[in-house]
């Protein structure tokens, strides 16, 4: 499933024209990103949570030369599935 289907899924099960479900789902995509940059989280109960989680700098090798390189420390985003859609899954 792709964001186009996922649109279509919800117009179709909400009653809602196409153009107005990709309004929210931009609208839902927008505001988990802002909360991430905030460095806070987004948590959807029985879904899951969206957080930043932190890497240390390390040391790694270039594939093509063997060389070593440094990897610098970084943020990146992290989900964590909920206990509901774990179970969904199983």
């Amino acid at each position: 499933m792709n964001k186009g289907d996922l649109v279509g899924k919800v117009a179709k099960e909400a009653g809602i024209t196409k153009r107005q479900a990709e309004a929210a789902f931009e609208s839902l995509i927008k505001g988990i990103v802002s909360s991430l940059k905030k460095g806070q989280k987004a948590t959807f109960v029985g879904f899951g949570t969206f957080s930043v989680a932190k890497r240390k700098a390390r040391k790694g090798r270039n594939p093509q030369t063997g060389a070593p390189i440094n990897i610098a420390a970084r943020k990146v985003p992290k989900f964590t599935p909920g206990k509901e859609l774990k179970s969904a899954v199983k």
